[in-house]
């Protein structure tokens, strides 16, 4: 299905908004505006808990956490992240229900130190399986059978007046995390499923069936939105393709929307979302991966390459990018993680590269936290991978004529592309427009030249020595009429386009006469 390039544009517009800031601090500003309108909602009786009980709950979630996590952290030497323990005991408080008695926090205490050990625990080669709140309300509500005065899970968040707090923060983070189509899936599955459970208890009861009164309290009073939103899309539990996400979207809807009755307890929301952690892990059994640095290399006078040695094997297609960790003091909003399309082939491990382009004027003299904390890594330093995700793959059928379009730095993928093409001796129709602000910023000019496809370049400036299967579109304006002109048969190819996010915004109405359009924005680092 073609997306439309107003709608590319769009949304490429909203990602640069919200890539100022890391997904994970997204998130814990989101949860924290939510308990923030929880409990202005407490004072008048429109949720649940009162005030006093969301305050004591979520204080004793928030040091039983954080002790928990910074306990783990010491004795394994990794350095502890602050976001991460709040962000958890913030999905906890939703989850469980909040209360004033000393039993009852101290059940909430144990599902914290469970959600938190879990991480460690309940993992492989350094990746957490489950998500770890799922974990923590699972092992209260088991412990709860033999001490009900622990208390048990409640999902309290599902309430009709949380609900458009929920959905409208829910969207912002699916929205930078791209996972917006998955929970959708999610959400249109666990009410559709739920409203025919709903109906068989009517029928079953001979009671008539009101479809509005059944569908409404599905939507709004349950707690799939939440669960969606914020625990569902976890990027840690997810696996790396779409179709696989959209696979354990669906599995975990039909279990959130039938709960199975297992005697003591049923198959309920934290249960379905623990059995989709085990089918995304199934279909890929992913470890954070260490790499060492071998070397730096500037490629142009922005654009600097990363050389590492990959520690163990690293799955990957050609196209797809990994998310690197720099832990450093004081991270700023951006957090300590960034997103780097993979430069080299799957055919060049355990040699793997990244390239990300260094910042100019304003922004060079005030760099990000992270930045300064990369700029610091040298040759032999470690770093975790802590996953290998994306869908900007070329398609499987190789008779597929392409039309790829790089703005400036958006090249890298093509190039692992290209390579992985070249070294594999497939031979497809490709074309290649690449924009950059001049001459001298063309990166990996010389792989570029060896794939042989041809090349269209816009720069400022006509570069020196270009190929004969090179050309410089000169005072050609990269918009609908110039690409017909440079690129005849548009109408028959499929457009993959990548950069950051405003310039393909800006470039998406170009592409409108593609048979298709399949982006990869880059947020910057």
């Amino acid at each position: 299905m073609t997306v439309p390039a107003w709608l590319t544009a769009a949304w490429n517009r909203v990602f640069a908004l919200l890539g100022r800031v890391s997904m994970y601090r997204l998130v814990l500003l989101a949860l924290a505006a939510l308990a923030a309108i929880a409990f202005v909602l407490s004072f008048f009786g429109l949720v649940g808990p009162g005030p006093g009980e969301l305050v004591a709950t979520l204080a004793v979630l928030v040091v039983v956490c954080g002790a928990t996590d910074a306990a783990a952290h010491a004795v394994l030497r990794l350095p502890w992240r602050l976001e991460s323990s709040l962000v958890t005991a913030h999905i906890l408080l939703f989850v469980l229900r909040p209360t004033l008695e000393l039993a009852g926090l101290g059940g909430i205490a144990i599902a914290g130190a469970a959600a938190s050990l879990s991480k460690y625990v309940l993992a492989w080669r350094g990746r957490h399986v489950f998500n770890p709140a799922a974990v923590g309300a699972t092992v209260l509500t088991l412990l709860a059978l033999a001490f009900p005065a622990l208390g048990t899970s409640s999902w309290w968040v599902g309430t009709p007046a949380l609900a458009g707090p929920v959905v409208v923060l829910g969207v912002a983070v699916l929205w930078r995390t791209e996972k917006l189509r998955m929970v959708a899936l999610f959400v249109v599955i666990a009410v559709g499923v739920a409203v025919l459970r709903t109906s068989a208890q009517y029928q079953a009861a001979g009671t008539p069936l009101d479809f509005a009164q059944v569908f409404c309290p599905v939507l709004w009073s349950s707690p799939f939105l939440f669960l969606g939103a914020f625990m569902l899309s976890e990027p840690l539990t997810m696996p790396p393709r779409r179709w696989q996400q959209l696979t354990v979207a669906a599995v975990v809807g039909v279990l959130a929307g039938w709960p199975i009755d297992l005697g003591a307890v049923s198959l309920g929301e934290e249960r379905a979302l623990l059995i989709g952690n085990l089918v995304a892990f199934a279909f890929s059994v992913r470890a954070a991966v260490r790499l060492t640095l071998r070397s730096r290399q500037d490629v142009t006078p922005t654009v600097r390459q990363l050389t590492f040695d990959a520690k163990r094997t690293v799955r990957f297609e050609s196209g797809q990018y990994i998310e690197l960790d720099v832990p450093h003091r004081r991270p700023d909003a951006r957090g300590t993680r960034r997103e780097f399309s993979i430069v080299s082939a799957p055919e060049d491990l355990p040699e793997l590269r990244i390239a990300f382009r260094e910042s100019m004027g304003a922004q060079a003299a005030h760099p990000s936290s992270y930045k300064r904390a990369l700029a610091q890594v040298t040759a032999g330093n470690d770093l975790a991978v802590t996953g290998v995700w994306g869908d900007f793959v070329l398609p499987k059928k190789a008779h597929v004529p392409l039309l790829m379009v790089a703005a400036g730095i958006g090249v890298t993928p093509f190039v692992s592309q290209l390579r992985h093409l070249r070294l594999a001796q497939e031979d497809r129709d490709i074309v290649l427009v690449y924009v950059a602000s001049d001459a001298s910023e063309l990166a990996f000019r010389d792989e570029i030249e060896a794939s042989g496809v041809p090349v269209v370049v816009f720069t400022r400036d006509r570069p020196e020595n270009l190929p004969s299967h090179w050309t410089w579109a000169r005072g050609v304006r990269l918009d609908a009429e110039g690409l017909v002109r440079v690129v005849p048969d548009i109408s028959a190819r499929h457009a993959f386009v990548s950069g950051p996010p405003n310039l393909i915004a800006d470039l998406a109405p170009a592409l409108e006469r593609a048979r298709s359009i399949t982006t990869d924005a880059f947020s910057g680092y």
